[in-house]
């Protein structure tokens, strides 16, 4: 080994920890940080290889847009999120919960997903 590959092995290896870490990160705010980090040593890796123009759209797409694009993905669910535990819940989401389809039958308020004078146990 060259000691002029020793910066590109040094980038190799952040870019291989960083990209592990982004994959085990579970909190999406977390994440889109580790990912962030990740754009800016990828984008350090591809000056290193002689590919500035590749480096500048990784800096733009990798390091700022994606993780934004996260970040304001998470917010945006937890703001819906605070809604529905506000209003009760309730709604007719995914789950049902008093639908206002006329197979679905009366709501049931016990949320046990069956309908009324079915026997369950």
């Amino acid at each position: 080994m060259n000691p002029s590959d020793l910066p590109l092995a040094a980038a190799l290896l952040l870019v291989a920890v960083a990209a592990t870490v982004a994959v085990l990160t579970r909190d999406p705010v977390r994440q889109a940080v580790v990912l962030a980090m990740l754009g800016l040593l990828l984008a350090l890796l591809f000056l290193l290889l002689h590919a500035p123009d590749v480096a500048l759209s990784q800096l733009a797409v990798g390091a700022a847009v994606t993780p934004l694009l996260i970040l304001l993905t998470a917010r945006s669910l937890r703001r819906s999120a605070g809604r529905r535990g506000r209003s009760g819940g309730g709604g007719a989401g995914v789950r049902g919960g008093g639908g206002s389809g006329d197979d679905a039958g009366p709501a049931d308020p016990a949320g046990s997903g069956r309908a009324p004078g079915e026997g369950g146990a």
